[in-house]
């Protein structure tokens, strides 16, 4: 087999209880981000109550926003109005849910310093990451975000149970978006873990994310073979190529403001040639 052998599990067997794996990984993963960055933040004097009261309400937005975009990109799959609100089955767009969740967070920070949402911010998408990684397991527990058949070493070969996209064949190695992501996740943690260990101006490492993560996303979304396409690219893609502009634009406001903030500097030593006060 070319790729990495995988059985799905959509839920856990544990006595009488029955958990669906794809909440559970997304429940771990937005618990943990929370945690992340929530501690980050206490170092920049924002309390972890704050950063958890925020990420708590940008959470429940986004994921209203990551179950819209599914859904529009997704109707063939819609055969009852449950259907929309099916989350425990899978189908959450990350992209409709970090791009809702941005639009709105002004609402809940503009009586903050400036600076400080900046900085409340760059917590936020650290424990985002970490959280999406986390979560994107969820996905590739259930059999979701897949493409073509591949020979692909890092693709994923199919030895049997439920899958939300398919049908699938037994023994064949398929291209697993998810699973890809959550490998690329993780060098843009690592980044995100640098910036942070230089402290970064106050914004880089938001804008930085939107500019990995959508950059990755969108080539990742071309694997896909299960999503609605218009002009030959998904809805995650038109998105996520305006997340990576956006990052860009706030990756130089964050060095411009912090340029700007410089002290400019004193000159100690007289003009060249003019004699200072100490001078005969």
């Amino acid at each position: 087999m070319a790729g990495i052998p995988y059985p799905t599990f959509p839920a856990i067997e544990i006595g009488p209880l029955r958990l669906m794996t794809f909440g559970l990984f997304v429940a771990i993963g937005v618990i943990t981000g929370i945690y992340v960055g929530a501690r980050r933040n206490l170092r920049y004097g924002i309390p972890r109550s704050e950063t958890e009261k925020v990420a708590l309400i940008l959470v429940g937005i986004g994921f209203v926003g990551a179950r819209l975009l599914w859904v529009v990109t997704h109707l063939e799959e819609i055969q009852s109005p449950i259907d929309v609100i099916a989350v425990w089955d899978g189908g959450l767009q990350f992209t409709g849910g970090f791009v809702t969740a941005i639009l709105v967070a002004p609402l809940f920070t503009r009586k903050w310093p400036k600076d400080r949402r900046w900085e409340l911010l760059d917590g936020a998408v650290l424990g985002l990451a970490v959280g999406q990684m986390i979560g994107r397991l969820g996905c590739v527990a259930v059999g979701e975000h897949l493409g073509g058949p591949t020979d692909f070493f890092l693709g994923w070969t199919y030895t049997g149970g439920a899958v939300i996209e398919g049908p699938l064949e037994v023994g064949v190695t398929y291209h697993n978006a998810a699973l890809y992501e959550f490998m690329w996740l993780i060098p843009i943690i690592l980044v995100l873990l640098y910036l942070d260990k230089k402290q970064a101006p106050a914004g880089v490492m938001a804008g930085s994310f939107a500019i990995m993560y959508g950059g990755a996303r969108f080539l990742t979304d071309f694997v896909r073979i299960n999503d609605e396409r218009l002009y030959g690219l998904t809805g995650a893609q038109y998105m996520t190529a305006g997340l990576t502009l956006f990052g860009v634009g706030v990756v130089w406001l964050a060095l411009k403001r912090n340029r700007e903030a410089e002290p400019e500097s004193v000159e100690v030593a007289g003009t060249p040639g003019t004699p200072t006060a100490s001078e005969d």
